[in-house]
Formats: C-alpha cells, structure tokens, sequence
C-alpha cells in the first residue's frame, strides 16, 4: 500500500538525524510525564475532583494523550497543511492519480510525538488497576475504542483546520484551541469544566463520546442505558464524516495560491 511505502520514507528519514530524533522524542516524554506528575500533585492536595477520583483523571489523561498522539503521527500532514499551500506544493498533489487525503496523510508523519504513546500507555496499566472496575470482555474493548475514538475525532478536527487554509493560506493559531487544547481539556473528566462546556465538547466537538462518556459505563456512573454510554465512542467516530465534508468543499474552492 503506498501510504506504508510513505511512512517507510519518512523512517529512513528519521533514520540520518538520530541525535534530534531521539532528543525531540525524549522532550515530547518529559512534557507528558510532567503534565501527569502536575495532576498527580493536584490529587495528592485533593482527594476528588467535582468527585472525580486520581485513577478516573488518570484514565482520561492517558486515552487523551494516546489518541492525540495517534493522531499527530498519523495526521501531521493535516496539522501541517498550510505549508502545502504556501510552497504550492499542494498543487502538483492535484495533478497526480493518488486520493488527495492520502497524499496529504503521507506527506509528513511526526514520529517524535510517539513519545506522548509511550506515557499514555505507562500511566494507563496504572488507572486500569485502580479504577476498581471488574473487567470483563466488552468493558476492555470499550477502553481501546476510547483511544481509536479520540484518534479519529483529532483526526477530523486536524482535517477542519486544514480546509480553513484555501481560505486563510497560512494556518489558524485559533485552531490550536480545538487540537492543542482539546487534548489538555479531555485529560480531564468533561464534567468538572461546568455544564456549558460539557455540553460543547460532547455534541458539538465530541470529546465526551471518546473521554467522559466510555468512562461513565466504565465506572458503572450511568443514568440511562448503558449500552449508550459503551457505544459512544463508535458515535464519536461519525464526526469525521462531516469533517471529511468540509475538506471536500474545501478542495473544490481551491484555487492556487500562483507559486
């Protein structure tokens, strides 16, 4: 598949610079873990949170930084879309017989940010063990649908973001509010930001689907049906049906930027 022949490029690419690759990999480890230790001292001060446990932050901060981490290694190419159009670069994608997301998907992968994985999945083992829930089959599988979930969510937002560029040309620093930000709002328990935002962040930007509401069938919290609550992430999935809709639009306004 071409899209594998791509990330091989983008290894051996890695590869000749391994002093920066590991150094930014080492850096993108210690922002995490220190993310972490900062709630981990926050928990020691107050045992709850809006009644919110230490190992319930722990899981949505660990399904929140695997997915966005996914997401960047997969997606950077969105995140990066402006550069594309900028350098003109985006135009010879037009004239080649490959879909133009895949294109756009290989045209970069951040390796680096595989660091954030690596903490997300040292700290999950952690909260899995002091959530006191009783695992059973469905329960662990809802827990890996939150990460795909997240991923595909930040995915589709990576995609908005860069759709705004055939109209912006440079990329929108406010869009960081919605990647950057959304992954530091869903290390938390949606509910302690006050109803507004609780209500934003599941029906409008669905983090909830991938972070508060699994958790709440996870933990046994919920008010109505339960299989709701377990198949919110899949539900949370369907948004990047309406973000592939506004890339598409997007291309068909493109008009090249001249270079």
């Amino acid at each position: 598949m071409i899209y594998f022949k791509y990330l091989r490029m983008q290894l051996r690419s890695a590869a000749i610079y391994r002093s920066s690759f590991w150094m930014t990999l080492v850096t993108q480890v210690l922002f995490c873990a220190l993310g972490f230790a900062s709630m981990a001292i926050m928990f020691d001060r107050f045992d709850t949170v809006a009644g919110w446990t230490f190992a319930e932050a722990a899981m949505c901060y660990a399904a929140a930084f695997m997915a966005f981490s996914i997401a960047e290694c997969v997606a950077r190419g969105f995140d990066m879309f402006s550069r594309l159009v900028v350098s003109g670069d985006f135009d010879r994608l037009l004239v080649r017989p490959r879909g133009l997301a895949l294109q756009v998907l290989g045209s970069s992968f951040e390796l680096t940010r595989l660091g954030r994985l690596f903490v997300g999945g040292a700290i999950l083992p952690f909260a899995v063990r002091n959530l006191g829930v009783v695992w059973t089959a469905a329960k662990a599988a809802v827990l890996v649908m939150m990460i795909l979930s997240g991923a595909v969510i930040f995915i589709g937002v990576f995609m908005v973001s860069a759709a705004l560029c055939f109209v912006t040309i440079e990329g929108l620093e406010v869009m960081n509010v919605f990647t950057d930000g959304g992954r530091e709002i869903a290390s938390y328990p949606l509910p302690i930001y006050g109803r507004t935002a609780l209500r934003f962040f599941t029906f409008i930007l669905p983090y909830g689907c991938f972070n508060y509401l699994p958790l709440m069938y996870l933990t046994g919290r919920t008010t109505g049906s339960a299989a709701l609550y377990a198949l919110s992430p899949l539900i949370g999935m369907l948004y990047i049906i309406p973000c592939a809709f506004v890339w598409k639009m997007g291309v068909k306004r493109y008009l090249s930027t001249g270079n």
